[in-house]
């Protein structure tokens, strides 16, 4: 598939923020990650002092086949449930929505049933849920370039709406094991290593949910090095959805800020196609999913919070948003010692 071209980080920028960084006045390397932040969205943007005023939130829904496997603690109906809450502003994400000055786009990638026309909601169907993927692959191939470039579009008219920095959630009920499959095909871990207790299974469930991601990967072995053969066999909807959400950002020069083990599941797919979108992604915080950290390393980005999270929907994402405003504001309006008339050091 034909795939943008994304540029590099801008060098120059980040040498000017960097300098600037070294002139305010604090001891040098003192606000920590901070300064890394901001230097390296100066990198993403081609702005020495770059700002961010418009802030989007795509959350992607989808449902899978797989949870025919008992691998949730979930019914599927609560998927196309909460895409209606999302919709009606009564989720968590759109409380934290609210909260950081963000809009939210909310898009059915492939909910198991057709929902209710709503001004809010941007229906991308691509079929009604993946395949068991435990049995054969959960999408065709054509359908895995499908969501890629529908994550494209999608990002790029949010971008043509107005948008400085994205973040990324999801909706669908039994897709971490999906992303533990894709984790697991990526980093060669074995899946007890990665895969976790989702929305909440017992002890009985999450040795089920092993066994139906192994059986996932010995059935229909996924290439780690072809990133559209993973997705395709062990994938989801709106994990490549999401996937080409952070290519397009990337290829427009927009901060990506990735959630939680679905939304990094979906960074695996992106940066496999596509390497240059690493430096684009922001990693907002490390869940409580066993394997996240895994996969954190894996993609070599760390994260900025570690609140033990594990509800998705891009909310730890949203969090991580007046992070990133802080530290552009550091940047943009700390004094620097010449202009505080303070002493630097001997």
């Amino acid at each position: 598939m034909n795939l943008p071209i994304i540029p590099s980080l801008d060098q120059a920028c980040m040498a000017s923020a960097r300098a600037r960084q070294d002139t305010l006045t604090k001891p040098q390397g003192s606000l920590g990650r901070l300064e890394e932040l901001s230097i390296q969205l100066a990198g993403i943007y081609g702005q020495p002092i770059p700002s961010i005023q418009e802030k989007v939130i795509i959350v992607m829904a989808g449902d899978h086949g797989v949870v025919a496997e008992g691998v949730s603690a979930f019914p599927q109906e609560v998927t196309p449930q909460m895409v209606l809450n999302f919709l009606n502003g009564g989720a968590a994400i759109n409380v934290l929505a609210r909260q950081a000055g963000a809009r939210i786009t909310i898009v059915d990638m492939g909910v198991a049933v057709e929902m209710p026309l709503h001004p809010g909601l941007l229906v991308r169907k691509v079929a009604p849920g993946t395949r068991n993927m435990a049995i054969g692959p959960a999408m065709t191939r054509a359908q895995a370039e499908q969501v890629i470039q529908a994550g494209i579009e999608v990002v790029e008219a949010e971008i043509a709406r107005g948008l400085d920095v994205v973040a990324t959630g999801d909706m669908g009920i039994g897709n971490t094991t999906p992303s533990a499959a894709i984790a697991a095909a990526f980093t060669g871990q074995p899946p007890a290593q990665i895969a976790g207790r989702g929305t909440g299974l017992d002890s009985a469930g999450l040795e089920r949910k092993i066994a139906v991601i192994e059986r996932a990967l010995a059935v229909n072995q996924p290439n780690p090095q072809d990133g559209l053969d993973v997705l395709a066999k062990v994938g989801g909807f709106e994990i490549g959805g999401l996937a080409g959400v952070m290519i397009g950002a990337a290829a427009h020069r927009k901060a990506v800020v990735v959630d939680g083990f679905i939304s990094t599941a979906a960074a695996m797919i992106a940066v496999s196609l596509c390497p240059q979108v690493k430096p684009y992604l922001i990693a907002a915080h490390r869940s409580k999913e066993n394997g996240h950290g895994i996969m954190l390393d894996w993609l070599g980005v760390k994260p900025l919070l570690d609140f033990d999270l594990r509800l998705g929907e891009g909310t730890g994402a949203t969090l991580a948003l007046p992070i990133l405003e802080a530290s552009l504001a550091i940047l943009r309006e700390m004094a620097t010692f010449g202009e505080a008339g303070v002493s630097e050091k001997g």
